[in-house]
C-alpha cells in the first residue's frame, strides 16, 4: 500500500512542478509582450546580445580550432545574455513607472533580495512624504521618500526617536530623489547594499526586538506605488486620525 502512496504522491508532486513551470513560461511571455510594446528597441538589443556574445565565443573557438565546439556554448551564453538584457530593461521600466509616486521607496525596500528587516511608514505628513526603517548588516537605515524639505525633520525626529533604543549602532538616513544628495529610486537597493557591514545577524534580531514597541505607532501605507492620478484624500484623512 506505501509504495502506491509514494508513487501517486511522487505523480502529483510532479504534476505540480509542470503546473508551476508553465505558469512561470507565462508569466515571462507576457512580461515581454507588454516590454516590447512599450520599448520598440528591446527585440534590438536582445539580439545584439545573442548574436554577440555568440561571435566571441566562436572567435575564441576560432582561435584553437574549436570553433564548432565553441558555438552551442556561445549560442547559451548568447541566450543568458539575452535574458539579462530583457530583465534589465523590465526593471528600468518598471522603476520609471514607479518614480515620483508615494510607496515607491516603500515597495523597492520591500522587494530588496537578503536578511533586511522592513518596516514601512513608521513617520508621515499628511501630504504622505513617509519615512521607512530598515535594520540591516550596516545598522539602521531610514529612508524618507517625498518632499525634501518636510521629510527633513521627519527623519531627524524619527532618527532621535530610535537613537535611544539602538545604542551605538550606527544609523543611515537616505532621501529617495533625484536632487543633488538624494538617491534615486532605481539605485536605492543597490546604495543599501553597499554600505558597510557593522553589525551581526544576532544584533540585528536584538534591534528588531528592540524597536518592535515603536511599530504601532507607524502611520502606515498602501502597499507598492499609488496609481497615478489617484485620489489621496482617504489616505490622508486616515494619516490625520493617526
Amino acid at each position: 500500500m506505501a509504495p502506491k502512496q509514494d508513487k501517486a504522491a511522487a505523480k502529483e508532486a510532479a504534476r505540480a512542478r509542470k503546473q508551476a513551470s508553465r505558469e512561470r513560461r507565462q508569466q515571462i511571455f507576457e512580461a515581454f509582450r507588454m516590454q516590447r510594446r512599450e520599448d520598440k528597441a528591446l527585440v534590438p538589443w536582445m539580439l545584439v546580445a545573442l548574436l554577440g556574445v555568440a561571435a566571441v565565443v566562436f572567435g575564441l573557438g576560432w582561435i584553437w580550432g574549436l570553433q564548432w565546439v565553441f558555438l552551442p556554448v556561445g549560442l547559451a551564453f548568447g541566450a543568458l545574455a539575452a535574458v539579462i538584457v530583457f530583465g534589465r530593461r523590465v526593471q528600468r521600466n518598471v522603476y520609471a513607472k514607479a518614480e515620483g509616486q508615494p510607496g515607491a521607496a516603500a515597495w523597492a525596500l520591500e522587494n530588496m533580495k537578503g536578511r533586511w528587516r522592513v518596516t514601512t511608514a513608521v513617520a508621515a505628513t499628511t501630504q504622505l512624504d513617509t519615512v521607512h526603517r530598515v535594520i540591516g548588516r550596516p545598522g539602521v537605515v531610514l529612508v524618507a521618500e517625498g518632499s525634501a524639505h518636510r521629510t527633513k525633520a521627519l527623519l531627524a525626529q524619527e532618527k532621535k526617536r530610535i537613537s535611544r533604543l539602538v545604542g551605538d549602532t550606527p544609523i543611515y538616513d537616505v532621501m529617495v530623489g533625484n536632487e543633488q544628495g538624494q538617491v534615486p529610486l532605481s539605485k536605492l537597493q543597490s546604495h543599501l547594499a553597499r554600505l558597510p557591514r557593522n553589525i551581526t545577524g544576532a544584533q540585528m534580531d536584538s534591534l528588531e526586538n528592540r524597536l518592535a514597541a515603536l511599530r504601532s505607532k507607524g502611520v502606515g501605507m498602501p502597499k507598492g506605488p499609488l496609481p497615478q492620478g489617484a485620489k489621496m484624500r482617504s489616505v490622508q484623512r486616515a494619516i490625520r486620525r493617526r
